[in-house]
């Protein structure tokens, strides 16, 4: 296979010709994006204006607040709910703050089935509407269903393995129709807004919390899937999107739930590689924008958080790229927000920095007086508050909760899940899945009558790459190790490898030996069966990044996600039952080495 090792300089120069393709991206302007909260029509403004007029002040404050709830229905009391609210059930919180929105997840028990989670819907906007006040105001009702490693709501809704993949299959449409029928179950569920997409550019392999969340390590292709899935969202699936972590969250080794992270991006990397996926989802009317809770000296000098930060939220977002939409802040309870000041000051410094709305604050009795009491001060004036509810109101009425926020329960089979849903989902995530080696032409693998051992990560994902193998008449043995093989489990595999014929071995993270594999027994494990001297067949469920890390491997595959939407589709990449078509959409250095890439952007061979 080709090779070749360009400088960090060259890599660079790289990134920033594609950036500057990207920019060319239409600017925003007062009349970008029909779908947006820009220049809204009469009936948005008249509905809008109305309602403003006749809210109180703690009405208006409500609307800032997007927060989780415990509970499987609107109801219940949850005791759950009341160290944090004082209140036990979902609705009661609603009604209390007079709430913005809610967000689901599952250890909330908010997403358990889809006639479950229209209840819960229906139940939460029920309690909204039925307040004793002179405004009716629905909710958000949001969830983080980026797909691919970031899926709050699981089979039988339909699944997709997630933006590296869609990068790694280079289609636009296949990005539109994802986001489409991810939409558009979402709005049968009474799910009106998804955070989504990811618009970082991932130029870090050892980057822990977007990785495989990002579409490309190249700006120009990450700005071309976040605009297609805008679209898809927004146009197609009927409900609002959120392009995430402005100003780009893809250069960082640092989690931003448990620490703070510091971007080193000059301004002008920051025009070429974190800035142009942003300027498309803008151009394409975007919805919302999500903050990010990391530092970016070379914007913002202060210290603070890009949350926090004026000169990015309001001097950079707002002024210079003409953003007009709704601002939201990433979660208030992640460490990297939290680290300067205390939660009730942080709700209020986001909010003068240009936040519009605040994502699940720890604290908020006190966040929500808070804010109350910096707008009977003066801190924020009412006019600035007015602003801010009237970009969520806009929101609101143009993306159909207003005129709709029920959904209708006796439609959601329909929708979700539906077989021609699932058949589309399994021909996109075929045209992703990328044969990164096949030195040895191992693959297509005739395993007709063959003993295939499948070890490595997941439970559920070794059993379903065995099962499709096994549906193509190989015997088939399953012995999984997890992220962090020990010695013994090693040494199990190896032995049940040498009584098979061929041997499918699944990684996942096996480069991070921090967290993830502190043993980096998942190296040990695929270096100990190569051998073995029996064919090995590696697959990355999750970070194309394994490579560098286990290029003794002739034959490797990228699946970018472990949904089983990907699992099943590598099975019938083995077994030959479809042509891999993907290309890495990534560079891969060599492990140790970040000037140097091993296996450059677009590599990927066919049979």
């Amino acid at each position: 296979m080709s090779r070749f090792a360009p400088t960090r300089r060259a890599l660079i120069a790289g990134v920033a010709a594609a950036g500057a393709l990207a920019c060319a991206v239409p600017a925003a302007s007062a009349e970008a994006g029909g779908t947006g909260p820009e220049n809204p029509p009469a009936a948005v403004n008249g509905w809008v204006t109305s309602t403003l007029a006749r809210m109180t002040l703690q009405e208006k404050v409500g609307q800032l607040f997007v927060q989780q709830v415990y509970g499987s229905d609107a109801t219940t009391p949850d005791q759950r709910n009341v160290p944090l609210y004082g209140v036990a059930s979902p609705a009661e919180v609603v009604q209390k703050y007079h709430l913005g929105g809610i967000i689901y997840f599952a250890w909330t028990d908010s997403v358990k089935n889809p006639d479950q989670i229209t209840g819960l819907s229906n139940g939460l906007q029920k309690a909204a509407l039925s307040q004793d006040s002179k405004v009716q105001v629905p909710l958000q009702i949001a969830v983080d269903q980026e797909q691919g490693v970031v899926t709050r709501i699981g089979p039988p809704a339909t699944q997709f393995p997630g933006s590296m993949a869609l990068g790694a299959g280079r289609s636009t449409a296949d990005a539109r129709t994802a986001a489409a029928i991810t939409g558009q179950e979402l709005k049968a569920m009474g799910v009106n807004t998804d955070f989504a997409p990811d618009a970082d550019v991932n130029v870090n392999p050892l980057n822990p919390v977007i990785g495989t969340r990002s579409f490309s390590s190249h700006p120009d292709l990450v700005a071309d899937m976040v605009a297609a899935q805008v679209n898809g969202y927004q146009q197609d699936g009927g409900v609002a999107a959120s392009a995430k972590h402005f100003p780009g969250h893809g250069d960082t080794a640092t989690d931003s739930h448990v620490a703070f992270p510091i971007i080193t991006h000059t301004r002008e990397q920051w025009e070429q590689i974190d800035a142009p996926p942003f300027k498309a989802a803008i151009a394409q009317g975007i919805d919302m924008i999500m903050t990010a809770h990391l530092s970016f000296p070379a914007l913002d000098d202060s210290g603070n958080p890009a949350t926090l930060s004026k000169p990015i939220l309001t001097g950079l977002l707002r002024q210079e790229l003409g953003y007009k939409g709704v601002i939201v802040t990433d979660a208030l309870n992640m460490q990297g927000v939290r680290d300067l000041y205390g939660d009730p000051e942080v709700a209020v410094r986001a909010l003068e920095a240009g936040a519009d709305q605040l994502l699940m604050t720890p604290a908020m009795d006190e966040a929500y007086a808070a804010v109350i009491g910096a707008v009977q001060s003066g801190r924020i004036p009412m006019a600035d508050l007015d602003a801010k509810v009237r970009r969520v109101l806009e929101l609101k009425y143009k993306r159909g909760m207003v005129a709709q926020p029920y959904a209708d329960p006796a439609a959601v089979s329909s929708v979700v899940g539906t077989p021609e849903h699932l058949a589309t989902a399994d021909a996109v995530t075929d045209r992703t899945t990328t044969l990164v080696k096949n030195d040895d032409k191992t693959l297509p693998m005739a395993v007709g009558g063959k003993k295939v051992l499948v070890t490595g990560y997941g439970v559920s994902t070794t059993q379903i790459l065995a099962d499709g193998l096994a549906a193509k008449g190989a015997t088939t043995t399953v012995q999984q190790t997890g992220t962090s093989p020990t010695d013994a489990q090693v040494a199990a595999a190896v032995a049940a490898a040498k009584a098979s014929d061929a041997v499918v071995v699944t990684t996942m993270k096996a480069w991070d030996t921090t967290v993830t594999d502190k043993r980096a027994g998942q190296q040990k494990l695929v270096n100990a069966l190569i051998d073995t001297g029996k064919p090995v067949v590696v697959v990355a469920t999750r970070d194309p990044y394994d490579i560098a890390y286990v290029d003794r491997a002739s034959t490797y595959l990228a699946t970018y996600s472990y949904s089983p939407v990907a699992i099943e589709s590598a099975a019938r990449v083995i077994t030959g039952d479809v042509s891999p078509s993907g290309k890495l959409p990534v560079d891969i250095p060599v492990a140790g080495h970040p000037d140097t890439v091993l296996y450059p952007f677009g590599h990927g061979l066919g049979y």
